[in-house]
């Protein structure tokens, strides 16, 4: 008797009937810090991000007044993407570096997301965008912001 191909029937089934999302990682969660900000970094500890609430917090208001996320790369050149509300991804060069570090982790192959905002880790790096297509990539090889 076989049975094999009713059982991978029935798999295929469920999977679709579940969205395709049977294997897939939920997204990661981070919590809040005492300011109302988010903060994680990559595994490697070469690019740390904050995501800013709307309204800002204590700390920090975005000048359009947030939500806001940021992203710091540290080698082989100190460099900050800033993702606001409106308008392509901005990248700099600051004065200040104080980047990476806490107790957040995000894990490759993992997607963090809070409104407007969706970030995806891998090993060949960072990508994050707005719900429009705006977003940057980092890694410490290239660096796009668009």
């Amino acid at each position: 008797m076989k049975t094999g191909l009713p059982i991978l029937v029935w798999l295929v089934a469920a999977t679709l009937a579940l969205g395709g999302a049977a294997y897939a990682n939920p997204p990661i969660v981070f919590d809040q810090d005492n300011s109302g900000s988010t903060s994680f970094q990559m595994p490697s500890g070469n690019i740390g991000c904050i995501y800013i609430p709307p309204g800002g917090t204590e700390v920090y208001v975005p000048p359009d007044g947030g939500p806001e996320l940021s992203c710091d790369r540290v080698a082989p050149t100190y460099l900050r993407f800033t993702l606001s509300t409106t308008g392509p991804a901005t990248v700099e060069s600051p004065g200040d570096q104080g980047c990476c570090g806490g107790p957040n982790t995000f894990t490759y192959d993992r997607t963090w997301r809070i409104e407007p905002f969706t970030c995806e880790s891998a090993t060949s790096g960072l990508t994050c965008e707005r719900d429009d297509g705006h977003g940057f990539f980092i890694s410490k090889a290239t660096v796009s912001a668009y």
